[in-house]
């Protein structure tokens, strides 16, 4: 998996917003393949344009605290590019530090507010929080 700093060194080195464009899509078809079963109404991201589906497995045995793993498909190329960037950023951490991250901040970075439509931004927000829900879920769970 690509980590977000190499995606910020990508980022950094393509000036032509159709050249980033090419490069998330490059990144979603990199996203582990999501079994068929997954793409289920449980697992579904509400609030998304496209179709998208996200899955989540906890690791509790080498940490203090619970660390979330994700999955993620889409049926379009440039969501399931964002879903790769969302990963990069908040799949392998613990609950705790993707409760307290703040993704979106990571997205203007690199410009994202300017260049995705109304419905995208949407379903972005939509996914961030439901990682960010699994998130809080998994530390009540824990308690």
């Amino acid at each position: 998996m690509t980590t977000i700093d190499e995606i910020r060194d990508n980022f950094a080195l393509l000036e032509e917003w159709d050249d980033r464009y090419r490069y998330v899509i490059e990144l979603g078809r990199t996203l582990e393949p999501m079994p068929e079963e997954d793409h289920n109404s449980e697992n579904k991201v509400q609030g998304c344009a496209s179709q998208v589906w996200l899955t989540r497995a906890v690791d509790r045995s080498n940490s203090k605290e619970p660390v979330l793993h994700f999955k993620g498909d889409s049926d379009a190329h440039i969501v399931r590019g964002l879903i790769a960037i969302l990963l990069a950023l908040e799949s392998g951490k613990t609950a705790r530090e993707i409760a307290d991250s703040d993704p979106i901040a990571v997205f203007d970075e690199l410009g994202f507010r300017e260049h995705l439509t109304p419905q995208r931004s949407n379903g972005l927000r939509a996914m961030i929080e439901r990682i960010r829900r699994d998130a809080r879920d998994t530390l009540a769970a824990a308690s």
